[in-house]
């Protein structure tokens, strides 16, 4: 990501959506499909998924029209991370 983040720009202010999936053992539930936690901008999606205790961050994903190269339409937590990491720079 690093090479690929020095010519990028994001817009942290398009419209996303935070989701959780349903868990049981705090493990997703595959048979289930997520719920919407928050619809707002993808900074405030980043913010309040970064607020979520790192444990259950597994559970949760954004959804967000992709900006290629470095959003894509669905965000894995890994991916939120290295974004909420780079948000001051991009």
């Amino acid at each position: 990501m690093g090479d690929v983040v020095g010519e990028s720009k994001v817009d942290f202010s398009a419209p996303a959506v935070l989701y959780k999936w349903p868990s049981l053992a705090n493990q997703r539930r595959e048979d289930s499909t997520p719920y919407q936690v928050i619809e707002g901008t993808l900074d405030e999606c980043i913010s309040a998924f970064t607020a979520k205790p790192a444990t259950t961050r597994h559970l949760y994903e954004i959804r967000t029209a992709a900006q290629p190269p470095l959003v894509t339409e669905v965000l894995s937590p890994e991916h939120v991370i290295e974004l909420s990491r780079w948000r001051e720079f991009l």
